[in-house]
C-alpha cells in the first residue's frame, strides 16, 4: 500500500513540474473572452453604422420634402421608397417613417398642416404638436421628418438585443413659406 502512495506522489511531482501545454491551457482560458470581445466590437460597429444610416435617412427625407413647394402623395411614396434604399445592406422591413408639415399660427400654437407616413401613423391635420422651443415663430412652418428603426443584432438569435433607433429632423421649406401637402 505504501508503495502505491509513493508512486502516486512521484506521479504528482512529475505532473506539477511539467511545463508543456501551459500555453494551450492559458489560450483555452483566454480565447472565449477574446472571441466575445471581438464579436462585441463588431456588433457595436454595426449598431453605430445603422444609427448613422437612420440619421442620414431622416435628414434626406426632410431635405427632399423641404425642397418642394407642393408635394403629392405619389411623390411622398417615391421619397419613402428612395429613402429606404439608404439603409442598405440593412433590412428596411422594420423601418417606420413619417413626414409632417408643422405650422405656427398667430397665437403661437403649433399645428399639423399635413402628414404622411409609411409604417407609422400620419398625424391628424389641425392637431396640436410640440416642437423644440424657438424653432417656429408666428405664421411660419417647418418640415418634421421622423424615423424609427428596430435594429436587431447579429447575435439576436442568442440574446434578445432589439434596439430601437429614433431620429427627428426639422427643416424650413426652401421654395415657399410652407410646403403644400398631399390631399388626405
Amino acid at each position: 500500500m505504501l508503495q502505491i502512495f509513493s508512486k502516486i506522489k512521484q506521479a504528482v511531482k512529475i505532473f506539477a513540474a511539467e511545463e508543456r501545454g501551459v500555453s494551450a491551457i492559458e489560450f483555452a482560458l483566454i480565447a472565449p473572452a477574446m472571441v466575445a470581445f471581438l464579436l462585441g466590437s463588431i456588433e457595436v460597429n454595426l449598431l453605430l453604422t445603422a444609427d448613422r444610416k437612420v440619421t442620414q435617412l431622416t435628414s434626406t427625407i426632410a431635405d427632399l420634402v423641404a425642397q418642394d413647394d407642393v408635394i403629392t402623395a405619389d411623390e411622398m411614396d417615391d421619397i419613402f421608397t428612395a429613402a429606404s434604399a439608404i439603409l442598405q445592406p440593412y433590412s428596411s422591413a422594420p423601418l417606420k417613417m413619417r413626414v409632417t408639415s408643422v405650422m405656427m399660427d398667430n397665437s403661437g400654437n403649433a399645428k399639423v398642416a399635413w402628414s404622411q407616413g409609411r409604417g407609422m401613423i400620419a398625424l391628424s391635420p389641425g392637431s396640436s404638436i410640440s416642437t423644440p422651443d424657438g424653432l417656429l415663430q408666428a405664421n411660419t412652418s417647418v418640415i418634421m421628418a421622423q424615423v424609427t428603426y428596430d435594429y436587431d443584432s447579429l447575435i439576436g438569435s442568442v440574446v434578445n438585443t432589439n434596439i430601437q433607433l429614433d431620429d427627428t429632423f426639422y427643416l424650413r421649406p426652401r421654395r415657399s413659406a410652407a410646403v403644400a401637402g398631399p390631399a388626405p
